[in-house]
């Protein structure tokens, strides 16, 4: 696949800050990143968790913050009120559609279902070829070994169409992400 420029990227993640400290880290890390290198955010539209601390990051660098949210988790997530833009969609499938919509490319941070949710869906329609955007996956602390290993598998089973390696990127620091930008 060949890399396009990257001028917005959405970014998956939790609307939970988990146990570990990097994944806070990170997270501003990449937001600082993103506003330093005029790549406007596209995500979830909360204001906690690794989702809030994204967007502050962004917004606190001068950076561009776009949140998508569904009516339903307005006041579950607590939108964001200091974003460059929020968009309250009907529901979670329009709220993922916006965001492919939006971005051109996309990064899994840490997370739970949702997160897994989303970057399934996306992997699954980029390989059906109903978008080619690039996919990172931000693996902080180790977090998605697990996950990787079990692609991996999948690979190794056969139940692929093609190597996992041509749809997801790994990346393991933030750092990594600004020489595909």
């Amino acid at each position: 696949m060949q890399a396009k420029p990257i001028h917005s990227i959405a970014v998956f993640c939790g609307s939970k800050n988990g146990v570990n400290p990097l994944f806070m880290e990170h997270a501003i890390q990449l937001g600082k990143i993103l506003a330093g290198n005029n790549v406007s955010l596209i995500y979830g539209g909360g204001n906690v968790g690794i989702m809030g601390t994204i967007a502050d990051a962004v917004m606190d660098n001068g950076g561009k913050a776009i949140g998508v949210i569904p009516q339903v988790l307005v006041e579950w997530e607590r939108q964001h009120n200091a974003l460059s833009e929020l968009l309250v969609v009907d529901d979670m499938h329009t709220r993922k559609k916006k965001m492919y919509e939006l971005c051109d490319a996309a990064i899994i941070l840490p997370g739970g279902f949702g997160t897994l949710d989303e970057l399934f869906e996306m992997v699954t329609w980029n390989q059906l070829s109903i978008h080619d955007k690039q996919i990172f996956i931000l693996n902080s602390g180790g977090f998605y070994f697990h996950l990787l290993a079990h692609i991996q598998r999948m690979t190794e089973e056969k139940f692929l169409y093609e190597e996992a390696q041509k749809r997801l990127t790994v990346i393991n620091e933030p750092s990594e992400i600004i020489s595909f930008l």
